[in-house]
C-alpha cells in the first residue's frame, strides 16, 4: 500500500527494534517538535552510522517478507459498482462478525455514545467509547439496525475501508499491516475478498 514498514511522515517518534546477541535497542527517529520535545527528555545520545545502517536493514528485510498483494487499479470504482456481487454472500457464510478485525486496524474509527444516569436520577453522563461497525447496534436507529445482516456489515467495512475512504480523505484506508487477516478467526483475506468482488462467480 506504499505505506511503509518504514515511517516516512505524520509521525511524532519512530522507533526501530534493534536486536543483536546480548542486546536489545531501539533507533529513535524525530518526526516532528512535538517527537523532539518528548525525545529530549529521554535518555538517548545520536545514533552512529552502524546503527542507522542497522535500522535500514530491519526495514528492507520486513519489506521483502511481504508476501500479499493488493492491486488497487480500479479497486474504489470496481468494489462501489458491485455492491450485489455473490462474493458477499460467500464472505458472510465465513466471517462471525466478532469485530476483530475493525479493533485492530490502525485506521478504524467507529465510536459510539452511551448516556446513562445515577440512581436518584442527579446526574447523567455521555461517554464516548470504541465501537465497530460489524455489531448488531452500531447501526442501529428507531427502526432497527440500517445493517442486519452479516453480507452488509462485511460489505460496508470493506466498501469504506477501500474506496469510501477515498471520496472522504483522498486515500486509501487500508494501510498493508495485515492485522485484519492475523486476527481474524476464520481466516478472511482482506486481499482475496477484495480482488473478487467484481470478478464472475466460478463453478466449483
Amino acid at each position: 500500500m506504499g505505506t511503509g514498514p518504514r515511517a516516512e511522515r505524520g509521525f511524532d517518534l519512530a522507533l526501530t527494534e534493534l536486536i543483536e546477541p546480548g542486546e536489545h535497542r531501539f533507533l529513535v527517529e524525530i518526526g516532528s517538535d512535538d517527537g523532539a520535545a518528548v525525545a529530549a527528555e529521554l535518555p538517548v545520545r545520536p545514533a552512529n552510522p552502524e546503527e542507522i545502517g542497522a535500522a535500514a536493514s530491519v526495514s528492507e528485510r520486513t519489506a521483502a517478507a511481504m508476501g500479499r498483494r493488493l492491486d488497487t487499479s480500479g479497486l474504489k470504482e470496481r468494489l462501489q459498482k458491485n455492491l450485489e456481487h455473490p462474493r458477499w454472500d460467500d464472505v458472510a457464510t465465513r466471517c462471525l462478525a466478532c469485530g476483530n478485525c475493525t479493533m485492530v486496524c490502525p485506521t478504524c474509527f467507529c465510536t459510539e455514545f452511551e448516556d446513562t444516569t445515577d440512581l436518584a436520577g442527579e446526574t447523567a453522563e455521555r461517554t464516548k467509547r470504541w465501537e465497530s461497525c460489524f455489531t448488531l447496534g452500531f447501526s442501529h436507529v428507531h427502526g432497527g439496525s440500517v445493517r442486519s445482516s452479516i453480507k452488509a456489515r462485511y460489505r460496508q467495512w470493506l466498501t469504506h475501508k477501500l474506496a469510501g475512504w477515498h471520496d472522504q480523505f483522498g486515500t486509501s484506508g487500508c494501510v498493508g499491516c495485515g492485522r485484519c487477516i492475523t486476527w481474524c478467526p476464520v481466516g478472511i483475506d482482506i486481499t482475496e475478498e477484495a480482488a473478487a468482488v467484481g470478478l464472475p462467480k466460478k463453478d466449483g
